[in-house]
């Protein structure tokens, strides 16, 4: 695809987040768009926010489970940044009129104390390079109207990335298995969803060992101090003003997020 295409689908990306105004998906008004031009745009959207004194601190990794893989027809995850301004604390609560449709999801952030570089990076490496895990929720957000999105869609507009909600990092990770390690996620007090670490690829370090394999392709490692959020364990649920979601994982702890007006 054409370098003015990406620049202008970048652009429009970026005033759709700024606005809150969403476009209508990329994947109908350019079926040539390939996954590969959707990545160029994503990454020069990560340009542009870098340009603006924004600041990588990791990375995340989406449709991990089989069953959004065939929702959208793909037979890998996508992954996106994560910038400062998205990381949040457990506790905090969020204006919904910062979002245009929000989600949430539960997930285990890795802390890494070394760098990851593709290719070849096994789930081994990927324990071992890790610092700590962390009890997360990720708030994502499509840019895309109403969700009607392909992979090319959330591929472009950063894996719909919004925020990262992060609570206390836990450091004994000899203590933990982590495809064993149970989640149930709550909605003002009601269970939502629950799910295991086996369910981001089998194994969530088997999730941040593709992500690092996958950056290889575009020359970026994954680095030391980032946190990457390895996929969902259950499906994303809505949420809106005067809601509370709280994810709990046992041993590992919980976290806990609220919206207002």
């Amino acid at each position: 695809m054409q370098k003015q295409v990406i620049s202008k689908l970048t652009e429009e990306l970026l005033v759709a987040e700024e606005k809150l105004t969403p476009v209508e998906p990329l994947s109908t008004r350019y079926p040539e768009l390939s996954v590969r031009d959707s990545y160029e745009i994503q990454l020069e959207w990560v340009e542009r926010k870098l340009d603006e004194g924004r600041v990588v601190i990791g990375k995340k990794v989406g449709l991990t489970s089989k069953a959004m893989q065939n929702m959208l027809g793909v037979d890998e995850p996508d992954y996106g940044h994560l910038l400062d301004h998205m990381k949040v604390d457990s506790g905090s609560v969020l204006s919904k009129k910062d979002f245009i449709k929000p989600k949430a999801e539960a997930e285990i952030g890795f802390i890494l104390k070394e760098d990851l570089r593709g290719p070849n990076v096994t789930y081994v490496d990927v324990l071992m390079a890790t610092e700590a895990i962390v009890p997360a929720l990720e708030i994502i957000d499509s840019r895309i109207v109403d969700w009607k999105i392909q992979l090319v869609d959330t591929v472009a507009d950063n894996g719909s990335s919004a925020r990262a909600v992060v609570g206390k990092p836990f450091f004994e990770m000899d203590q933990i298995d982590l495809r064993t390690l149970s989640m149930t996620l709550l909605k003002n007090g009601e269970v939502t969803a629950t799910g295991a670490g086996a369910a981001a690829l089998g194994h969530p370090a088997h999730a941040v060992a593709w992500l690092a394999n996958k950056l290889a392709d575009y020359n970026i490692s994954l680095k030391a101090g980032e946190l990457i959020l390895p996929g969902a364990l259950s499906a994303a649920i809505d949420v809106d003003s005067g809601d509370e979601v709280t994810a709990s994982f046992g041993k590992l702890g919980s976290v806990t997020i609220s919206f207002r007006d």
